[in-house]
């Protein structure tokens, strides 16, 4: 399958219009349906030194699971939409566009759950560059195969109608194993471990060597 970027629904929404909440909550199912979250927190755990240096999230959502890696280091989630009510002072929050922060982005550990497949190949070179600073990456995105598309089909119709679009979407921009790595421009100073779950996940690992 080619990778192909196509917009999403829920891009051009507001954070409170109802589709896009209800987008938020098909996202916080499928997050634990595919296990994601759970994975990053345990990469996390065993990375507390790089994560004591500061955990950035890019595209942080609704904000779940920076709210649960504070615990671990200073932590600092970049998205589009403000800071979510329920994250208490020592997460801190940079609303706007990510390019227009890239500079002051670093830290210990770089962080991205669904969010990278949003990005044309141009733009992950510029994150693969902005990764140097940092000592961990850990990144979840959409598997793009046949098997995944299939998976997401089963979940249509419980979720809502900016969901059903946009899920299939993310597929088709998702990636494959050695794709990411790649754009990205992961050489040999990153230790880099790739795997693709039955759930449609592809899960990234780099290490600094």
């Amino acid at each position: 399958m080619e990778r192909v970027i196509e917009p999403e629904i829920i891009d051009g929404m507001a954070p409170d219009h109802p589709m896009a909440i209800r987008s938020r909550r098909d996202l916080r199912m499928i997050n634990f349906i595919m296990g994601n979250e759970r994975w990053i927190r345990g990469c996390v755990k065993k990375h507390r030194a790089s994560a004591a240096k500061g955990i950035v999230e890019l595209g942080a959502g609704g904000g779940e699971l920076l709210g649960t890696l504070a615990s671990y280091g200073p932590s600092t989630g970049y998205d589009l939409v403000p800071k979510p009510e329920h994250l208490g002072e020592e997460v801190s929050w940079k609303q706007g566009d990510l390019w227009a922060r890239e500079a002051e982005i670093s830290g210990g550990i770089l962080v991205a759950n669904l969010f990278l497949h949003h990005l044309q190949a141009e733009e992950l070179g510029r994150l693969g560059d902005m990764a140097k600073r940092f000592d961990v990456l850990i990144f979840v995105e959409p598997l793009r195969t046949k098997d995944a598309e299939w998976m997401g089909e089963r979940l249509l119709p419980i979720v809502g109608e900016a969901t059903k679009h946009d899920m299939m979407v993310s597929i088709r921009a998702g990636f494959v194993a050695g794709e990411l790595p790649e754009l990205l421009g992961l050489g040999s100073e990153w230790k880099v471990s790739e795997r693709s779950t039955w759930r449609g996940g592809h899960r990234v690992l780099a290490l600094r060597a």
